[in-house]
């Protein structure tokens, strides 16, 4: 494998099966687990409004959820670059989408809304390129066909 190449496994597995299997659209459930060697199984549904268990996490969410991690990830990353301290960092996304007449659908956007706490003042007008770098480098917005917005709030630790 290369430097260059990253793999990633993991086991889907419907847990569902009511005892008829998928006989009629509401005769099974929508849970599964993620599995992932080393790591606490992930509790997995269909949103609610697919009959799915709103105590479970939902793909949707999911995808929002990584979309959001990578860009804190990549941010932390491109501050270190550039010499900003962070200390604090909470990001409130949002994300929207669309169902199609024949039940399809599509995420047509998901905006990102973090709030970062910097050390340094001085470094406030630095901020929005640090997202944009961020938003350049992040595996998982790199990967995705919808954009992916940013309305960030900096604000300066107190002396």
């Amino acid at each position: 494998m290369s430097l260059n190449e990253h793999h990633y496994e993991l086991t889907v597995r419907w847990t569902g099966n009511l005892g008829e299997g998928t006989s009629s659209y509401r005769g099974y459930s929508r849970e599964h687990d993620v599995e992932i060697a080393g790591l606490p199984t992930l509790k997995g549904s269909a949103d609610p409004t697919f009959h799915g268990d709103r105590t479970r996490y939902n793909p949707e969410q999911l995808l929002l959820a990584a979309l959001s991690q990578c860009h804190m990830l990549s941010f932390l990353h491109v501050a270190v670059k550039h010499g900003v301290v962070v200390t604090a960092y909470e990001d409130n996304a949002e994300g929207l989408m669309k169902m199609n007449r024949d039940g399809s659908g599509q995420f047509e956007a998901v905006t990102l809304k973090p709030h970062v706490t910097i050390a340094d003042p001085g470094h406030s007008a630095l901020v929005p390129q640090l997202h944009h770098e961020a938003n350049q480098v992040c595996f998982i917005a790199r990967s995705v066909n919808f954009p992916v917005h940013h309305e960030p709030i900096t604000t300066a630790a107190a002396a």
